[in-house]
């Protein structure tokens, strides 16, 4: 039996030149951590912009279908 998994998004901080991938119920609160500690809280690292634009055509989609 396939264990159940939380899904991740990757993050990539181009500063540090690192990219991850966080649980998503942790998403917020590790980006803003790291931009926190590591960027003086500039929003430096982020959602990889590919999925992030990808999630925002699928939401956009959605609202759409509903109307």
């Amino acid at each position: 039996m396939a264990e159940d998994t939380e899904t991740e998004v990757p993050v990539v901080c181009p500063a540090c030149e690192t990219t991850t991938r966080v649980a998503l119920s942790d998403l917020a609160e590790t980006v803003d951590g790291h931009n926190d500690r590591l960027h003086d809280g500039e929003e430096v690292a982020t959602v990889d912009p590919e999925v992030a634009d990808h999630l925002l055509d699928m939401v956009a989609d959605d609202l759409l279908a509903a109307e």
